[in-house]
């Protein structure tokens, strides 16, 4: 029988599975009439159903309504009334059936990527292939860890992720969690490449909501999509009852290696949002610390049941959750021939020590780094390499390391203990103190490369310069810009600095300036909090070590920040090397120097210097090297013992090893797919729609059905039809040589783009005009301009996707200009009425499963390919309008109960063939989930709802049905072929 969809439905969810709205469909709730945006299955509630207005009480008006709550009334489809459709070339009919299309949700059973090819980048392979895997099947729900090294993309490749996700109905909720330095970089990617807009979230912006709302209701629910700082989230006391009290579609954290401390305040964070949303995305260049069990609880993030010993396991134990490449990945390297340049060696740039200098470095290798035989005056072991890396820095640096320490002792109660001590950092303070940047042989040799580099009043050469420390930076900024020309204004403008001190929007701010070519930022002064995650590549190739880190993890993670995907030029990277003549003195040639030489053979070797040393973090890497050379070993004895010690040690394997170096790596032109995916897709092909049901592996693209050749023609179309005077109306206007079209957004429009980044509408006055285009080189120029802007890096034009707000706007405009329960009479080439009709089943979640397109002949006669059968019959622009039928629609209208019927049958026939590809991949993690076991009872408990959980995946109940048209023969047209049988 055809599914319950009576204009009686009861309130409150009802049984197997069948609480379904798809999207595109009207519904009855409150005495209005609405259309549905998405639907999903929730705990408590039924289904929730987000909706927008139609009848003129709520038109554009936005709502969410639950079956629990409310009784929505879901129009029966025998009921449907057939109305004429008396537009030029039937322009009406295929405008809402091209509508209905884009608007219905891809099957659960579609694993192959819809949109990769219609977005702002270049098609790269191997950016696909993390949609890819999280859409495989081979997890329960799309989950990963994108662990790309530094500059692959990783950004781009989560947006293919959340936009493949959005087409499935899947990601109408985004939380996107990142540090607060790259916020509005995360967020700028998103929407100029994807047009995925995300609202940026900070505490005051969330206090400003909770004002605007009523009392007690949650502020995260008041956008759809957002970006937070994890700085701001992680006030867990603050937050904690809202995040547990909403669900996402999708949660997407950035730099997740932060995640991995038990007990963490981040940690806490992750722990409350992975079982509160269906997709997580989880993203790091540095994905463990080295600690197999930390790196365990990480996955356990992703897939509770992956890891059976949290204490040994292998790559192969969760690559269907993990995937990570390096720049010499073959599949990467085979992509990006001629894409981005390979770096070039890093350049000492050795700086001898002056007088004064000289004399600090004698003070140092006597009293506080005497050397084997001699005896340090510090009671604290490290603290002597913490003066000398200050020192190493800058006076600057070494002067506020030493006041520090000095206040430390005397705050002491023993002055017996501390009196040596003090005496040695008053002499140092001595010292250091006249010290000005004439005295200084970095900041000489530093002047002369920026010379030499073209930066000066002049030019608009740009280069950072890193250093570990804060004072240097400020020193530098205060003596700089003078020493390189700059005076006045252009002095204060030309230097910025960065460091963890600055602001949230401080941070972004100086990213901002320093990526437009038209501001008159030419040095960027930072410190390591913009080596992880900041794009610095787009105007700049020169980076500078003021001081060298003593990790290789830093010195990568720096020199990353313009070694990146889209960089033009050669990265050029130089440190800067203090030389001393004074005996037993440790210089940057002891250490410095050696580590860039290490990093630069591992980067060229391995694509990646964070396995080397099996420490996995640059904090404990710089500790394990300070204790090495207390010890008395060089840097290459420190770095080789620690591979020599993991190979020694037979009964601890360093597998996390595997974790750094390429994982679910693809040769290059091999396929993507899984063989065993591929085998499921074949599945019964000889069905009516075998393959075409979805089941494709990962690789190739989606088998969308679409009446329109393209996304700019259904626009076209539907501009004329929905404002036929919008020269007027809109104040259009369309550049036919460039693509651009030009408009003033309508009101209903105005209100979607709150959705939209604040900045971006403000700088851009989106509310009084917008300018969209689907030429990608003109909205690629817009990107490249606005970046070399020095008043926006939003662009003033943007690429018209299929998640464009434009785009939806105005197909939902289509799909409300068709009364309730409705659908239109077609005149076309068919030998008897032939009615549309669209099936859906769907899961115990709600989500669709398989969805069938099928023309229906009066006499029972199925095809389940309604676009091929569209073409045939003549339905198209070029298609004559004749204003006759050779029926009163009430006779067509009779034939409607039995179209359905035969529709069901049909569908209840092939059901078990398209289930196949859904149930293999279902089956396979059971049978995993059946070999984990955990000695607990909240494993048990783990165990049993992932295993409920696989079962909800499945189809249940019985499919909804819709008749969207039907189709009559011309009465005065010779008689057309029947189609063939199904």
């Amino acid at each position: 029988m055809t599914a319950q969809q009576s204009s009686t439905a009861p309130v409150g969810p009802r049984p197997d599975g069948e609480d379904q709205f798809p999207a595109g469909a009207q519904v009855f709730v409150r005495d209005e009439v609405w259309l549905v945006r998405n639907s999903v299955r929730t705990e408590h509630d039924g289904a929730k159903v987000d909706v927008v207005g139609v009848s003129d009480f709520v038109r554009d008006q936005e709502a969410v309504f639950f079956t629990g709550l409310d009784t929505i009334e879901l129009i029966d489809p025998r009921r449907t009334k057939l109305v004429r459709d008396e537009s030029s070339n039937f322009r009406r009919s295929r405008l809402f059936l091209e509508a209905v299309l884009r608007k219905t949700a891809l099957p659960q059973s579609e694993r192959r990527l819809a949109l990769a090819d219609s977005f702002l980048l270049d098609s790269l392979p191997y950016q696909r292939r993390p949609a890819e895997l999280a859409l495989s099947g081979r997890n329960l729900r799309p989950r990963l860890l994108i662990a790309d090294v530094v500059g692959l993309g990783k950004t781009l490749e989560i947006g293919l992720t959340l936009a493949e996700l959005i087409r499935r109905g899947r990601g109408e909720r985004i939380l996107v969690v990142t540090p607060q330095h790259v916020l509005e970089q995360f967020q700028h990617e998103l929407w100029t490449r994807f047009a995925i807009p995300l609202v940026r979230l900070d505490s005051v912006g969330i206090e400003r909501i909770q004002r605007e709302i009523p009392a007690g209701r949650n502020p995260f629910t008041y956008f759809k999509r957002v970006i937070v700082s994890i700085d701001t989230l992680k006030n867990t006391d603050q937050y904690k009852h809202h995040l547990e009290r909403i669900n996402w579609d999708a949660v997407v954290i950035d730099e997740s290696h932060n995640l991995i401390n038990r007990g963490s305040l981040r940690n806490q964070l992750a722990q409350i949002l992975a079982p509160r949303t269906d997709a997580l995305i989880l993203a790091s260049a540095t994905p463990h610390n080295g600690d197999a069990k930390s790196f365990a609880e990480l996955i356990s993030l992703l897939d509770p049941a992956a890891i059976r010993d949290p204490e040994h396991y292998r790559a192969e134990d969760i690559e269907h959750l993990f995937i990570r490449r390096t720049k010499i990945s073959p599949e990467v390297r085979e992509q990006m021939k001629g894409q981005w340049a390979d770096r070039g060696p890093s350049q000492s740039v050795r700086c001898a020590a002056t007088p004064a200098e000289e004399k600090i470095f004698e003070e140092l290798a006597t009293v506080w780094l005497p050397g084997e035989n001699g005896t340090s005056v510090s009671s604290v072991p490290l603290f002597p390499y913490t003066l000398l890396k200050s020192f190493l820095s800058s006076h600057a640096a070494l002067k506020a390391t030493v006041t520090a320490r000095i206040k430390t002792l005397e705050k002491k109660d023993d002055p017996t203990a501390t009196r040596a001590e003090l005496a040695a950092l008053r002499t140092l303070q001595d010292l250091v103190a006249p010290l000005t940047e004439a005295d200084s042989a970095k900041f000489a040799a530093l002047v002369e490369q920026l010379r030499a580099i073209g930066v000066g009043p002049k030019s608009d050469a740009r280069v950072v310069v890193f250093s570990e420390r804060v004072q240097t930076l400020e020193w530098l900024r205060t003596v700089l810009p003078a020493a390189l020309g700059f005076r006045g204004r252009a002095a204060e403008e030309s230097t910025r600095v960065m460091h963890g001190g600055l602001s949230d929007e401080q941070q972004m701010q100086c990213v901002e300036d320093f990526g437009l070519a038209d501001a008159p930022v030419r040095i960027l002064l930072t410190g390591d909090v913009a080596s992880e995650g900041v794009n610095l590549h787009r105007q700049c190739h020169q980076l500078i070590h003021y001081d060298v880190p003593w990790s290789l993890i830093r010195i990568e993670q720096r020199n990353g920040r313009i070694d990146r995907y889209g960089q033009p030029h050669q990265p050029q990277f130089r440190a800067l090397i203090l030389t001393s003549e004074v005996e037993g003195a440790k210089d940057d040639t002891v250490v410095a120097e050696r580590l860039l030489d290490r990093e630069d053979q591992a980067h060229r070797a391995l694509g990646t210097a964070e396995a080397v040393t099996g420490l996995y973090r640059a904090e404990a890497e710089e500790k394990s090297l300070i204790q090495d050379l207390l010890r008395g070993r060089t840097v290459d004895e420190s770095l080789d013992a620690h591979r020599v010690e993991a190979e020694a040690d037979a009964a601890m394997d360093d597998f996390l090893a595997d974790f750094f170096g390429s994982v679910g790596d693809a040769e290059p032109g091999t396929g993507d797919g899984d063989p065993q995916d591929a085998e499921g897709s074949s599945a019964d092909a000889s069905a009516p729609g075998g393959a075409g049901a979805g089941s494709g592996s990962g690789s190739g693209n989606a088998a969308v059905p679409r009446l329109f050749t393209s996304t700019a023609e259904f626009l076209d179309e539907a501009l004329r039809e929905v404002f036929p005077d919008a020269t007027t109306s809109l104040d259009l206007h369309r550049d036919t040589e460039s693509g651009l079209l030009s408009f003033r957004p309508p009101t209903d429009l105005v209100h979607r783009l709150k959705a939209l980044p604040l900045d971006y509408v403000r700088e851009q006055r989106l509310r009084e005009r917008l300018l969209v285009t689907f030429n990608r080189r003109l909205a690629e120029h817009s990107l490249k301009r606005a970046r070399e802007s020095s008043n926006s890096s939003w662009p003033e034009i943007s690429l018209l996707t299929d998640l464009h707000p434009v785009v939806e706007w105005l197909t939902d405009k289509v799909l409300v200009r068709l009364g309730r329960q409705e659908a239109l009479i077609i005149t076309a080439d068919v030998p008897e009425p032939t009615y549309l009709v669209q099936g859906v089943y769907s899961n115990a979640l709600g989500r669709p499963t398989v969805v069938k397109w099928m023309g229906v002949t009066r006499g029972g006669t199925v095809e389940d390919d309604m676009v091929g059968l569209l073409r045939r019959s003549g339905v198209g622009p070029t298609m004559a309008n004749p204003m006759r039928h050779s029926e009163p629609a009430t006779a067509l209208e009779a034939g409607i109960p039995d179209a359905l019927a035969a529709a069901e049958r049909f569908l209840d026939r092939h059901r078990d063939a398209w289930d196949e590809p859904l149930r293999k991949p279902i089956d396979d993690y059971k049978a995993r989930l059946s070999g984990w076991e955990q000695p607990t009872l909240a494993g048990e408990r783990t165990k049993k709802s992932l295993a409920s959980f696989a079962d909800s995946l499945l189809t249940t109940g019985s499919p909804l049905m819709r008749v969207l048209a039907v189709l009559v023969p011309d009465p005065e047209a010779t008689p057309a072929r029947p189609p063939s049988t199904a």
